[in-house]
């Protein structure tokens, strides 16, 4: 069983920075494959970013594309979205999902992925 936990959301303005954070436990990192998604009211759940287990490949949405940055902690077996130039827009609650694979196998479907945390509000005001 991975159980993960995000943290970082707020309100922010925009054009402002944010890091959001999904703690892992149960599972290394090393083992997991891991997107984030968001999801704004009355929208469906979107691709945010992913990446693979170890590492070597990561994925964005267009949208956030050369603005978000996804990375790791091996040590705090943490997953981290770093937010630059946030904007009205990218207001939503942020999910981590992650799903036990080796390899460099990342997707953009959600329902590829079998672990959810609870999700974490962002809030960019204009």
């Amino acid at each position: 069983q991975v159980l993960l936990v995000e943290s970082g959301g707020g309100l922010v303005q925009a054009g402002d920075s944010l890091r959001l954070s999904c703690a892992a436990s149960g599972r290394t990192l090393s083992s997991l494959s891991m997107g984030w998604f968001r999801q704004a009211p009355g929208k469906e759940r979107e691709f945010v970013a992913a990446i693979s287990s170890g590492a070597s490949r990561t994925d964005y949405a267009d949208s956030v594309e050369g603005r978000f940055t996804i990375s790791r902690d091996n040590a705090k077996n943490t997953w981290y979205l770093q937010m630059n130039s946030v904007k009205p827009e990218d207001t939503a609650l942020y999910y981590c999902a992650a799903r036990l694979r080796f390899g460099t196998a990342i997707r953009r479907d959600s329902s590829w992925y079998n672990y959810w945390g609870q999700g974490t509000q962002v809030t960019v005001s204009s």
